[in-house]
């Protein structure tokens, strides 16, 4: 079994980036965290997000909300984001409350800064193979994959989830016809029927559903397990694989925490640079 060091990999994405960053002449990349309310786990992502962009020379804008903000004004404000030349890309964190419009929210956000891929437009190029922002977490873990040597031509990818953060879009980029893609994908989920026989037949297995979902008895012999979970457990970090048991049989693992985290972060940075290149290009066509 080989654990696929996630950790590893996004440190060499970050160091490419602040290479690429600290070179630049003038202004720096600029990434505007959008906070509503007071989630915890929000607060705790958002800082390891802060944390990678400071090592990385990016600069991060802090837009704090109460939970309470009515959708207008908070649009509103995102607007002003949208116009701010500082500001190259703007994330807006998950999940919102409950009277906010997810999708009203993510439409507001400038195609081009539009950093986690989230917006129709970026979802309809995704989905129609154009270029575009992709969600981070699929792009690291189509990157986990290409770069771990592990092919996925003709491959059965079996994606045990089908949210429109990692399930639906991974399997619209992983069935695409590009270089390290091209796989036979099949999106599982809560209602899917035998779940265990569906992902026997699967070369690469990604699981994005609840704790300890993926057991041994799940995955074939010699197969690639990707875990996208995050879970607090007894006050432990744990994935949505049993990893215990499933590194028993599979040829390659991501380890949680370690794997499939990092890679969304460094992601992230790269994704900002996307944003930024687009901004000065629409400078020099409007000099």
């Amino acid at each position: 079994m080989t654990l696929i060091d996630g950790k590893a990999i996004a440190q060499d994405i970050e160091a490419e980036v602040a290479t690429f960053v600290s070179s630049l002449e003038g202004r720096k990349p600029g990434l505007a965290f959008v906070l509503i309310g007071q989630n915890p786990a929000s607060r705790t992502y958002i800082s390891a997000k802060k944390k990678a962009c400071a090592r990385a020379g990016i600069l991060s804008f802090d837009k704090e909300f109460p939970e309470t903000i009515p959708q207008a004004q908070l649009i509103e404000e995102i607007e002003k984001l949208n116009q701010n030349p500082k500001i190259d890309a703007i994330l807006i964190q998950q999940p919102l409350p409950s009277h906010l419009h997810v999708g009203a929210v993510m439409t507001s956000v400038s195609i081009h800064k539009d950093v986690d891929g989230f917006h129709p437009y970026n979802v309809g190029c995704l989905l129609l193979g154009e270029k575009g922002l992709v969600p981070c977490t699929p792009r690291g873990i189509q990157y986990l994959l290409e770069t771990s040597n592990i092919p996925l031509a003709g491959k059965h990818v079996v994606i045990v989830g089908r949210s429109n953060i990692v399930g639906k879009p991974l399997a619209a980029l992983l069935m695409q016809k590009h270089p390290n893609c091209n796989a036979t994908v099949t999106v599982a989920h809560s209602h899917t029927e035998n779940l265990k026989a569906l992902c026997l037949t699967a070369d690469i297995v990604a699981a994005t559903g609840k704790p300890h979902l993926i057991t041994k008895d799940m995955v074939k012999k010699g197969a690639t397990v990707i875990d996208v979970g995050m879970n607090r457990v007894e006050g432990r970090i744990v994935g949505d694989v049993d990893f215990h048991g499933v590194s028993s049989v599979a040829s390659h693992i991501t380890p949680v925490p370690g794997g499939v985290g990092p890679m969304t972060i460094a992601m992230l940075l790269a994704n900002t640079l996307l944003c930024y290149k687009h901004q000065a290009r629409y400078k020099r066509l409007l000099s």
